[in-house]
């Protein structure tokens, strides 16, 4: 019972549910091990007794937590004085210092500082969080793209930061969207070849640089003329890549795109900043510090040793030793090469969503943020006392995976977190919204509860370590009221109950998937699918995602299909395609009753507007439409139980026959153009239930 307890201390479970009425208890060498990961040994009877005697002792003496959240209008600071010696004194001041007179109620945040009677001091942060996340100004719908799929004919064979700003002013200006939704961008593991999913990054707090168009870079227009020759010898490599990416069957080649603008960069670099650029590029490696620094330096020295860092030279594989010093002394043009590239991609970011804003989207640019990053990567390196080893994350399992799954992402330590304040979080959380309308936060149940894998045993042996969530919370609702962006949660999968209301109440919109939304109130046995106006308001509504079929796919059949070439059917082929029939039949019977569709017979296209009106009757605040879909694309951008046997991450937008189509063709497309006069018509006459 003891080591329960200590469990219990440090947020570990001790039993999960894979279903609602099936209790599994975590295996007792799990729970040491995740222990372990957290500082704490409990492998013994005896080490269990110190382990929980140190933690109250430490306990008992805190006065102040690094970092006490409060939530506006819910919270006081009453639990804090509660803790403290009775006599104690408790005062609040500004962060340059100034006293406050009374307690703050405003979102910000504060300096505290307690006072004992023996004298004792102790200060800490205090965060005030909003009370609610105000969602869109209006309801609206927008774009689901992954950039890399969205090329254009100036593009380097991927879409581009250049691209996304073109997506976003076309659609806001023509189409009256609200919002494009993006994939994240987060700067890759270098790699032969690069890991090509955008969900394990090296980095999530710095950008990838492959995303740049090189064209932009203001240094570009004063190259001089051998260094132009060159660049424009690149540029015609470039549309030779690009038009091959754009033949049918090929597939985008990230190390060849970046291969090309490495290059062109180099030469770029030789051209001198004006007074002006320099003093920006002085003033944001100022602002970024010793995280970009970091970056930099990782970046540096993985040209020379690998992008894996547990296979570095001993002294290298701690970004404080000595060692790292003198290399990034040593490697000093190289260190700022890569912070460069990140000051270029970062100010193309900004021209993006300023493009969008400018199109009079009320949103603009939704960028994703991974629920983690690459334990051989940039981040995973600079951040080892704040990150979990031998740890990664997954999912347990279920009724749809009895294997469980294993992300291979190591996790955050929420012990490190709060004792830094959550300084890390946040400081990643305001990145990220740097030149945001919106963020997309990838299983944001993760705020709540992780599933922890230890190293070596498979996914059905893990179990769930538990976060302050309202700590979490409070500080993303503070990042994203400050920087006037909506806050999406990706609640797709196992939820916890009370997750889904929580995330609701503090504004966070959901995320409600057409092919998902069944009655599961248990008044219908039969699960039918859940009428528009049972829909719940604070969502982005959407018919599909990156990990899921596209609409066609979805009502040919052709998706079993895939899966059925690919051997990843878990019953007869004939089975899966008779449900999967059934199941589209009765979203179509549902379309039908509702007059969403034409009478008599209809074509694919007519039953993906119907899907969109659909999404547009629900009270949905945002309602998303997959890029693909508006060209009838047949092909996920990711399926989920492969890695080489399907090209994942890799895929140009196509149409209905395989061939891909580019930006310029989409802002062509009458498809598109029908599709997105429906959503914004139905939008129009259907108000919102606030």
């Amino acid at each position: 019972m003891d080591r329960v307890r200590l469990a219990g201390l440090y947020g570990v479970d001790v039993t999960y549910r894979p279903t609602a009425d099936t209790e599994v208890p975590v295996p007792e060498d799990t729970i040491v091990a995740v222990l372990a990961a957290l500082g704490v040994d409990a492998s013994t009877h005896y080490a269990v007794k110190d382990a929980v005697a140190a933690y109250e002792q430490r306990e008992g003496n805190r006065l102040l937590d690094p970092c006490t959240v409060l939530r506006a209008g819910h919270d006081t600071l009453d639990a804090v004085l509660a803790r403290l010696p009775r006599g104690s004194g408790l005062t609040v001041a500004s962060r340059t210092g100034e006293p406050l007179a009374a307690a703050p109620t405003a979102p910000g945040r504060y300096a505290l500082r307690a006072t004992t009677p023996d004298g004792r001091v102790s200060t800490g942060d205090l965060v005030v969080a909003p009370e609610r996340l105000p969602g869109p100004p209006e309801r609206t719908f927008g774009f689901m793209a992954q950039l890399y799929s969205t090329l254009s004919s100036r593009s380097w064979g991927m879409g581009d930061l250049a691209d996304l700003a073109d997506l976003a002013a076309w659609s806001g200006r023509t189409l009256g969207a609200g919002f494009v939704q993006i994939n994240p961008l987060h700067a890759a593991v270098p790699g032969h070849p690069t890991d090509p999913s955008p969900y394990r990054p090296s980095s999530r707090r710095f950008p990838d640089p492959v995303y740049l168009r090189v064209e932009e870079v203001p240094e570009y227009a004063y190259l001089p003329t051998g260094a132009r020759e060159q660049v424009a010898g690149l540029l015609a490599e470039a549309a030779v890549l690009r038009d091959g990416v754009l033949a049918k069957d090929a597939l985008i080649d990230r190390d060849a795109v970046w291969a090309l603008k490495a290059r062109a960069l180099e030469v770029l670099r030789a051209v001198p900043l004006s007074p002006g650029r320099r003093a920006a590029y002085a003033d944001f490696l100022a602002e970024q510090g010793q995280a970009l620094d970091d970056h930099a330096t990782w970046s540096a020295l993985a040209e020379l040793h690998g992008p894996d860092w547990h296979a570095w030279p001993p002294g290298l594989r701690d970004p404080r030793s000595p060692q790292v010093a003198r290399a990034r002394s040593e490697l000093l043009e190289r260190v700022d090469f890569h912070a460069w590239l990140t000051w270029l991609t970062d100010g193309q970011l900004g021209a993006a969503q300023r493009s969008a804003r400018d199109a009079g989207m009320p949103v603009g640019v939704v960028h994703d943020l991974a629920v983690g990053v690459h334990p051989a990567g940039s981040d995973a390196w600079s951040m080892q006392d704040v990150l979990a080893a031998g740890i990664s994350v997954g999912a347990p399992p279920d009724a749809f995976n009895s294997r469980g799954q294993d992300w291979g992402l190591p996790p955050w330590r929420p012990d490190a977190l709060a004792a830094t304040g959550y300084a890390p979080y946040r400081d990643l959380v305001a990145r990220m919204l740097r030149h945001a309308g919106g963020l997309r936060m990838d299983h944001v149940m993760g705020l709540f509860r992780l599933w922890w894998v230890p190293q070596g045993r498979p996914p059905t042996e893990g179990t769930y370590v538990r976060y302050d969530a309202r700590a979490m919370l409070g500080l993303l609702a503070l990042e994203a009221y400050e920087a006037g962006a909506v806050v999406i949660g990706e609640d797709l999968g196992t939820v916890e109950p009370g997750v889904r209301e929580e995330l609701a109440d503090r504004g966070v919109l959901g995320t409600s998937v057409l092919w998902f939304e069944r009655d599961y109130s248990g008044a219908d046995p039969e699960r039918r699918p859940l009428a528009p106006s049972a829909w719940r308001e604070a969502c982005l509504a959407t018919a599909t995602t990156h990990d899921l079929p596209s609409t066609a796919a979805r009502l040919t059949g052709e998706h079993v299909g895939l899966r059925h070439r690919l051997g990843l059917l878990g019953r007869p082929l004939e089975e899966e395609q008779a449900e999967d029939a059934a199941e589209v039949a009765e979203w179509i019977a549902l379309l039908g009753r509702l007059g969403l569709l034409p009478e008599g017979p209809v074509d694919e296209e007519e039953v993906v507007k119907a899907v969109h009106r659909f999404l547009a009757r629900t009270p949905a605040r945002m309602v998303g439409v997959w890029l693909p879909d508006t060209v009838g694309d047949r092909r996920p951008q990711n399926l989920p139980g492969t890695s080489t046997e399907y090209p994942n991450w890799r895929l140009p937008v196509a149409g209905a026959d395989g061939r891909p189509v580019t930006l310029e063709e989409l802002a062509a497309s009458p498809r598109l153009h029908a599709l997105a006069e429906e959503l914004r018509g139905a939008l129009a006459t259907r108000p919102t239930r606030l």
